[in-house]
């Protein structure tokens, strides 16, 4: 089986793209729904998280604002709530990806916001980043409700720049077109996976270091 990681930064349309590989029944696994699973009530990561960041969690499990409040620009911060997350989110991952196998798929997708930005991509098969022009990444972004140019600003910093991730990224798709196209790039990959996969051009686990083609 294939395991692809996506990604790409805030904007570029990666949760459009990813509801299209579930569409033609590829199994997508959510990084941020498994995020959510592990600070709702009785989450695995509720009681750490309670440990290192006092009273950011209460009854429904972890308060996302007030833990937003604590680390907020404090890069230790966020380095110590990572090393909580992380090593939770990857075993998950782990799991849905063997039940993928189990089940007989050919091709399983890891939906990862920021894939380079930790683990760089070395979990994966093959890695694709969603990618729009800027101008029109800001025009999306900044249509949300609650969003800010300093927020959005915020936001980037924390996230590879498109550029470098275009570069590490095996495989391209470009939403800054129609749903139409972007849905024929969609197609396209593919049939370009299941060909590679058909004559055995798939890496071995931990053959590509940090995301590189």
């Amino acid at each position: 089986m294939i395991r692809l990681g996506l990604t790409g930064s805030i904007g570029m349309g990666k949760s459009t793209v990813a509801a299209m590989f579930r569409d033609r029944g590829i199994p997508v696994y959510d990084a941020d729904a498994a995020v959510h699973a592990l600070y709702a009530p009785g989450g695995a990561a509720v009681a750490p998280i309670e440990a290192a960041f006092p009273g950011t969690t209460g009854p429904q499990g972890v308060d996302r604002e007030k833990l937003s409040a604590r680390v907020l620009g404090d890069k230790a911060a966020i380095a110590q709530l990572e090393a909580i997350v992380h090593p939770l989110v990857q075993e998950s991952r782990r799991v849905f990806f063997a039940r993928a196998a189990d089940r007989g798929a050919w091709l399983a997708v890891a939906d990862i916001p920021l894939l380079f930005e930790g683990d760089g991509g070395a979990a994966f098969d093959y890695t694709v980043v969603v990618s729009a022009p800027e101008a029109v990444q800001r025009r999306r972004v900044l249509s949300r409700p609650g969003m800010s140019a300093e927020k959005f600003t915020a936001i980037l910093t924390r996230q590879m720049p498109d550029a470098e991730k275009r570069r590490r990224a095996d495989f391209v798709i470009d939403t800054g077109c129609s749903l139409e196209e972007t849905a024929k790039q969609v197609d396209d990959l593919l049939e370009t996976l299941r060909r590679m996969g058909e004559t055995g051009q798939i890496p071995q686990r931990g053959s590509k270091e940090n995301g590189d083609a």
